[in-house]
């Protein structure tokens, strides 16, 4: 890894995470108002079985449809189907965009005013719908992001290079001299290193995935600086 100019994060599952609103009771209560009954029970086999519907995307143009049938596919799994899939889809996916539903991973704060005091550009790049500066704001970010681009108004989504490309632009920094962090392997990591750029995993559970590559592996984004390649970077250690 070269010296490291400008750090960017993936968004969902690296920054935030769901409330219960996405868990399985809000499933569950989503479901309800739309005439569905489901197993709460089955919620974690649901949603990595609906993990393919993403996965198997090709020319990564971001379409609302791709993640309206990603939930279609968890409530299915769910054993919930019927007239009123489609729309408790819709309203579900409507409703991931409100920063209301989700909650700030606690050391995030910390890291980022971190890396600021350092020097280097902080962007933030999501396949989500959400408002990135409605983000930054519910959560008190402002001042701290450089630059964020989300896959809804640039058009692609990660992996491809584009959005990537479109990232560093704003910051003005090459892709040599940058770095990705995200919870996912082939949308945030592999994506980015194609373009040039390095990249570090986040595995919260501590389950690194068996073909990382070589990719630095963290379960916290306090394990961050320790590899990022800047004169004083130190891990914040608490």
């Amino acid at each position: 890894m070269g010296r490291t100019r400008a750090v960017f994060f993936d968004v969902d599952f690296t920054l935030i995470y769901p409330g219960p609103t996405f868990q399985a009771q809000g499933y569950r209560r989503f479901c309800e108002r739309h005439g569905l009954a489901i197993d709460e029970s089955t919620f974690d086999r649901a949603v990595a079985a609906a993990s393919v519907v993403l996965d198997r995307v090709q020319d990564h143009i971001y379409d609302p449809q791709l993640f309206v049938d990603y939930t279609m596919h968890v409530i299915r799994h769910m054993g919930g189907d019927g007239p009123g899939l489609a729309s408790c889809a819709r309203e579900m996916y409507d409703e991931w965009a409100s920063c209301q539903h989700f909650f700030l991973y606690e050391e995030v704060p910390d890291v980022l005013r971190e890396l600021r005091r350092r020097g280097l550009a902080i962007g933030i790049i999501s396949n989500s719908h959400r408002c990135l500066a409605s983000f930054q704001s519910h959560f008190e970010l402002d001042g701290l992001i450089s630059a964020a681009v989300s896959s809804s108004e640039h058009g692609f989504m990660k992996p491809h290079p584009s959005i990537f490309q479109a990232a560093l632009s704003l910051v003005g920094v090459p892709a040599a001299e940058a770095v990705m962090v995200g919870d996912s392997l082939t949308q945030d990591i592999d994506g980015a290193r194609r373009l040039g750029m390095s990249g570090v995993l986040v595995v919260r559970s501590g389950r690194a995935p068996a073909d990382d590559a070589g990719v630095p592996v963290i379960t916290s984004l306090r394990e961050l600086p320790r590899h990022l390649t800047l004169a004083g970077a130190a891990d914040m250690g608490h």
